[in-house]
């Protein structure tokens, strides 16, 4: 699932009951909790799609701790978590990291992204697993400068590659399907070159062949190689220096360099939060899974308590408890009753199922 960000001029604060940091499997899993209780919420992510740990790291990898659930993919964990989900509706903003949160007088969170989206919310639930995933950068002094110009972090539109020399990094699928799509279209750049430190891809067997039959033909370049450095005239990036494999130092001319190299977690914003913390984890207390700090939450990886396990199932169980927690500030006046999804029709209602008597068969 993936949603542009939205244009943060084109849209007001957003008011809610609930938004959650992190949109991995235990914070997908929380949405649906919330959900259960009746409360609304958003789901804010730094990945431009849902899934977190789960697809980055180990999308086709097994998974064979989930309860019911012989064997899981990562990448099937959360289709299935997003299609138990869908009766709820949550709103998603991908592609952004929460930068700040206020607290108001009225007790509400007032809190803002890296895109300028604001929301008002009662609650807030940092589900970010080990941090944010960000985009790997080469460790060359000033490339950052580039962002936006004619440093890409993700692939630009091909219309504003036509004519242009473009240098792709990255060994990954993405890396790999940029450097394809740039040349199997009808609107293509002046050239298009991957580099990598070894001709040995990441990429899915059938990316790579792909690749290679591409680079055979000659319409992409191959070169093999670690960037060290650039040279720029009048600021404008005109090259790109590298090691080749044997240690000597090469340029490759450039116009544009799209930065593919997998992405690496970062805690971000939220460690200096002033949130109490032990060892870059939050702490919390395991009644409801808060924080210090009234009316925020902290699940999965990202808490710590005694006895912590960094288990998703573990995650799973401290979601329960913190939608209890988040129930009693969004109605103060409601009385909490457990129900169960197996017998309450008011479940089966906001689920979208038909209820049934024990005596059918689902």
């Amino acid at each position: 699932m993936t949603v542009p960000p939205e244009s943060a001029a084109a849209q007001a604060t957003i008011e809610t009951d609930a938004l959650i940091i992190g949109a991995g499997p235990v914070g997908i899993f929380q949405a649906f909790q919330l959900g259960l209780l009746e409360i609304s919420c958003h789901v804010v992510d730094a990945l431009p799609y849902a899934g977190g740990q789960c697809v980055e790291l180990y999308a086709d990898k097994p998974i064979y701790d989930i309860p019911g659930v012989p064997l899981y993919t990562g990448r099937e964990l959360i289709a299935n978590l997003l299609t138990q989900l869908a009766p709820f509706k949550p709103q998603w903003h991908f592609g952004q990291l929460v930068n700040t949160f206020e607290s108001q007088s009225d007790g509400r969170l007032l809190v803002e992204t890296s895109h300028g989206t604001r929301f008002l919310t009662k609650t807030l639930f940092i589900a970010a697993g080990v941090g944010a995933f960000q985009p790997r950068m080469p460790n060359i002094e000033g490339l950052a400068t580039h962002i936006g110009k004619q440093l890409h972090l993700s692939p630009p539109p091909l219309e504003a590659l036509m004519g242009r020399d473009v240098l792709v990094l990255g060994d990954t699928d993405s890396a790999l399907q940029a450097a394809i799509a740039m040349v199997t279209q009808a609107q293509k750049p002046k050239s298009v070159t991957l580099m990598h430190r070894r001709n040995v891809f990441v990429a899915e067997p059938e990316t790579a062949a792909e690749f290679r039959a591409l680079v055979d033909a000659g319409h992409i370049h191959f070169v093999a190689g670690q960037p060290t450095g650039k040279q720029e005239v009048d600021g404008r990036l005109t090259a790109m220096l590298y090691l080749d494999p044997e240690g000597h130092e090469k340029t490759l001319p450039t116009d544009d360099v799209v930065v593919l190299m997998g992405l690496s977690p970062k805690l971000g914003p939220i460690a200096h939060w002033n949130l109490a913390m032990e060892r870059r984890q939050l702490k919390v207390d395991t009644e409801s899974f808060a924080t210090d700090v009234p009316a925020i939450f902290a699940v999965g990886d990202i808490n710590t308590y005694p006895g912590k396990k960094k288990l998703i199932l573990c995650g799973f169980h401290e979601t329960v408890l913190a939608a209890f927690g988040a129930a009693a500030i969004v109605f103060p006046q409601k009385k909490l009753l457990l129900q169960y999804t197996t017998t309450s029709t008011r479940l089966h209602s906001l689920l979208g199922v038909d209820s049934f008597s024990p005596n059918q068969k689902s």
